[in-house]
């Protein structure tokens, strides 16, 4: 069934054509990717198609009874509750149907004369609060404020006192509780580490609706779409597969539009080197024959170059001088802020010997401190502890995934010509041609710039530095798949040394020669990509759960350094046998209290899980549905017995995070 149509659409911004002629339709259950280069149009068919955006001309079509969500791109909130509030407020028909059932029950005890009119009535609202979830709800609630990266720390937290990246996340998981028919999603992985990336990917992929998102990240669109729609120069490619079918697909598409194209381009030569010649000789009769070919070149629907209005980026990374083979050398880092009960670590141990050469890409989940490990290799962050060792010849070129280091003040050239004296305003408008910033263009406020052109003036400015040694934090955040695609090739041919951080995983499965995860017990080297990091990840989790089971629930011994690829070594290795000894009866005294807390949890679980099932069944009954005082105490002992499960089944969640 089509939910979704459009006809001939186009849309203007004065004299600027945004779109035109754009045509499809979607069916339901369809999962679409929007893609293009920053300012192709995107975001503004997404805004047209949801009605937020009128369009100049064309039709748009999408079923009325249909409930459809929209996150914007950046979305926040303007809200005075809470976290747990905006969440509840998906959810208040179910207290509301609670509050009529306890009102029925009550009415048909007191009332015997309309007891019978009253308990169909609430059997009729307990079926359909049954079939809407009203006895899951809130621990799905949880469940995806979890997944989310809201803890149950975070509830009470005011969302005005959020960040932009929290506002983007809260008004996601609120879309996806909310379950509309179809969602319209701008940039939904913008403020996701790759652990909430993947819960996403996975969320999506078994979402009953129909999706409509606009993205840059290759690998999740590999994930989670099964059309891709690719705005450019103002039209809409349509291909039936995900990304990875989409760019092998383009590929061919593009070298037979070229073909094409230069077989046409000769044509025209051809027949206007003819022309020439026949009006050359002055005959009437040739001069007939030119007419009428020029007649036919008038009428010919000439083709246009494939992709050849906007251009792409060109990088080119160099290095003035080659540093020494010993880069840099970080022993036994560590990093807290905060005092006393206030005190966080964010890391420690955290070793590193880098290479010439080596592009080693950092991951890790949002807030390990990636940025503040990046900080503290160029020396604008002090350790707590440890020491860093920088190399002979080292020159670090730093790229910020905030651009804090641009000047929003000055003019896009103003902010080359403060850095780069030497060159002559020409050469630097040519450069910057080469980044897609032409004509009036270079005189623009950098503060007015788009996220993606801020992003294309910071490479440049790290390409003209001629640094050995690239430090990049989240360097594709705001790039085009284009850009992004340009970017990896000259990091490829880039002769030096580069550190990324990054979460985004089609560019490490290009770029890294080895991965390395910060935690909060320091980096775990995986040599390889990023597929290599995920298939070893599955490895070591499925060795450390067969073991808990093998050990009847014990959480496994802690690993020894060579159990894990370049695993940080333990300080237990510099302790006496004697205090060995003591750490090791104190460690096992602990693994046995929480096993036997854990089974006596899970012990209550089970009782309370059977307790249940017993209730639910009794109130099934027909002589329970036509005792009111009876179906009134078994209604407020489910009631009870469920918040005794809900907390015990947190008890055990503390209890697994201690293990």
């Amino acid at each position: 069934m089509i939910v979704v149509s459009a006809r001939d659409l186009t849309k203007a911004d004065g004299t600027d054509v945004i779109l035109e002629n754009v045509s499809f339709h979607i069916n339901q259950g369809d999962r679409v990717g929007i893609i293009g280069i920053n300012g192709a149009g995107k975001t503004t068919l997404l805004r047209m198609l949801t009605g937020e955006l009128p369009y100049e001309e064309g039709d748009c079509f999408i079923s009325s009874d249909l409930r459809i969500g929209y996150l914007k791109q950046d979305a926040g909130f303007d809200s005075e509750r809470t976290i747990l509030e905006e969440a509840q407020a998906v959810f208040d028909h179910f207290p509301q149907m609670e509050r009529e059932m306890q009102q029925l029950l009550q009415q048909a005890s007191e009332d015997p004369q309309h007891s019978e009119a009253a308990l169909g009535r609430y059997e009729q609202i307990h079926e359909r609060y049954d079939r809407m979830g009203g006895y899951s709800y809130q621990s799905e609630l949880r469940g995806i404020l979890t997944s989310m990266a809201f803890d149950e720390s975070m509830y009470d937290k005011k969302i005005r006192t959020l960040s932009g990246g929290e506002k983007t996340r809260l008004a996601l998981a609120i879309l996806l509780l909310e379950k509309p028919d179809i969602l319209f999603l701008d940039e939904p992985t913008n403020h996701l580490d790759i652990g909430t990336l993947k819960w996403l990917e996975q969320y999506l992929r078994g979402y009953r609706g129909t999706i409509v998102l606009v993205s840059h990240d290759r690998y999740f669109l590999n994930e989670t779409v099964t059309r891709i729609f690719e705005v450019e120069n103002h039209r809409l490619n349509i291909y039936e597969g995900n990304y990875a079918f989409y760019a092998a697909e383009r590929k061919v598409r593009r070298e037979t539009e070229l073909r094409t194209y230069e077989k046409q381009q000769k044509e025209i030569a051809r027949q206007e080197e003819m022309i020439r010649r026949f009006k050359q000789r002055g005959t009437e009769k040739l001069a007939k024959r030119a007419a009428s070919r020029e007649r036919q070149l008038e009428h010919m629907q000439r083709l246009e170059r494939p992709g050849g209005e906007h251009g792409k980026m060109s990088l080119q990374f160099h290095q003035e001088f080659q540093s020494g083979k010993d880069v840099l050398l970080a022993e036994d880092l560590s990093k807290a802020f905060g005092y006393g009960h206030e005190r966080r670590e964010l890391f420690h141990g955290v070793r590193l010997d880098l290479k010439r050469g080596e592009r080693v890409c950092i991951v890790g989940d949002n807030g390990t401190g990636k940025t503040t490990l990046l900080r503290m290799f160029l020396g604008e962050t002090e350790p707590g502890a440890g020491r860093i060792r920088i190399g002979h010849n080292v020159q670090f070129g730093y790229y910020d995934q905030g651009q804090q280091l641009l000047n929003d003040d000055l003019t896009v050239i103003e902010e080359l010509q403060d850095a780069y004296h030497l060159y002559s305003d020409g050469e630097l408008r040519n450069i910057l041609g080469r980044f897609l910033f032409r004509g009036e263009q270079v005189f623009l406020p950098v503060g007015s710039l788009s996220g993606g052109e801020k992003a294309r003036l910071s490479l440049l400015k790290l390409m003209l530095s001629g640094s050995n040694v690239l430090v990049l934090d989240e360097p594709t955040n705001h790039l085009d798949i284009e850009s992004k695609e340009v970017f990896e090739e000259a990091l490829l041919d880039f002769p030096g040394t580069c550190i990324i951080v990054s979460h985004d995983r089609y560019f490490l499965n290009k770029i890294p020669t080895r991965i390395c995860e910060l935690t909060r017990e320091g980096l775990v080297e995986y040599l390889g990509k990023y597929d290599y990091y995920v298939e070893k990840k599955q490895e070591q989790n499925t060795r450390e759960h067969m073991q808990q089971l093998s050990q009847g629930g014990r959480a496994a011994s802690p690993k020894t350094p060579r159990e894990g690829i370049g695993q940080p070594l333990h300080e237990e290795q510099e302790l006496t046998p004697a205090e060995q000894r003591r750490r090791k009866k104190e460690q096992e005294a602990e693994e046995r209290r929480t096993r036997r807390a854990r089974e006596a949890a899970e012990a209550e679980i089970a009782r309370l899980e059977e307790e249940i099932e017993g209730l639910q069944r009794e109130l099934a009954l027909p002589e329970i549905m036509t005792d009111a005082k009876r179906l009134q105490d078994l209604s407020e002992q489910l009631s009870r017995s469920q918040e005794a499960l809900d907390a015990a089944y947190e008890k055990w969640v503390e209890l697994q995070e201690e293990v």
